[in-house]
Formats: structure tokens, sequence, C-alpha cells
């Protein structure tokens, strides 16, 4: 993947995350940048309530995508920070988000996350981060 693309989808990613958020549960912001094949870019922000129903900043750039009829994708680029903080750590989707993004996603979808205090991009295949997933 081209460094440029990954680091434009860092930059939305992180804009969604600082501008956009309902998290005042966690403190934690969420953002997410989903890539398609054919280009186009599906942001998200993590969407906090007070009972379970919270929804994740990746679900909800998958679920804008999917519903736009979108189905093939490239990658996606997580960050995430303390509200109360100024940089983003390295934040890889939970369990939830891993085998929701399993269904939809094929062997060469990538997943990065990016850490400000290292200045390092970190790159995932689904299999690293989902090794046993649940496939009927």
């Amino acid at each position: 993947m081209n460094k440029d693309i990954i680091d434009k989808l860092i930059e939305e990613a992180k804009e969604i995350a600082s501008r956009n958020f309902c998290c005042s549960h966690s403190g934690y912001t969420v953002g997410a940048a989903l890539l398609t094949n054919e280009g186009k870019i599906y942001k998200g922000f993590n969407i906090e309530n007070e009972g379970i129903q919270s929804i994740c900043a990746e679900r909800v750039a998958f679920s804008k995508a999917l519903s736009e009829g979108n189905h093939r994708f490239t990658c996606i680029v997580v960050v995430g920070k303390k509200l109360k903080d100024n940089k983003f750590v390295k934040t890889t989707p939970c369990g939830y988000c891993r085998q929701f993004m399993k269904e939809y996603t094929t062997k060469d979808f990538f997943i990065y996350t990016y850490d400000d205090n290292e200045n390092k991009i970190y790159k995932y295949t689904m299999e690293e981060l989902l090794p046993e997933s649940f496939i009927l």
C-alpha cells in the first residue's frame, strides 16, 4: 500500500476522532478511515451511550460504506486517544469489530494504526488480529 495513501487515511481518522466524538463515558475517542477498492474513504468515530449499545468507529465506517452499496475494501486505519491527551496511541479494533470486519473483508485487507509518541505506523492482517474467527 502506498505510504501517501496511508498517511492521508491516518490524517482523516485523526481529524474525525478530534472533531466529532461521543465518548463521555470512556473519555477515549477513536477515529476510523475505511478505504474501498474504488478509492472512496468512509470515516467513523466511536459513539457511546449509557447502555451496552455503543458502537465503535470501525463499525460506523463499515456501516456507512455497506449502506451505500460498497462491499469491497482495501484497508482501514484506526486511531485513538484520551480526550485530555494531544497524542494518538496505538489502537487496534476490539474483538467485536474484528469479527464484524472479518465478515466483509478478504485476506488482502489490512488494518493500520498509528502512534504519535513513537511516530510509527502499525500494519496487521485480519488473520493476525483474529486467528480463530467464528465462521459458519
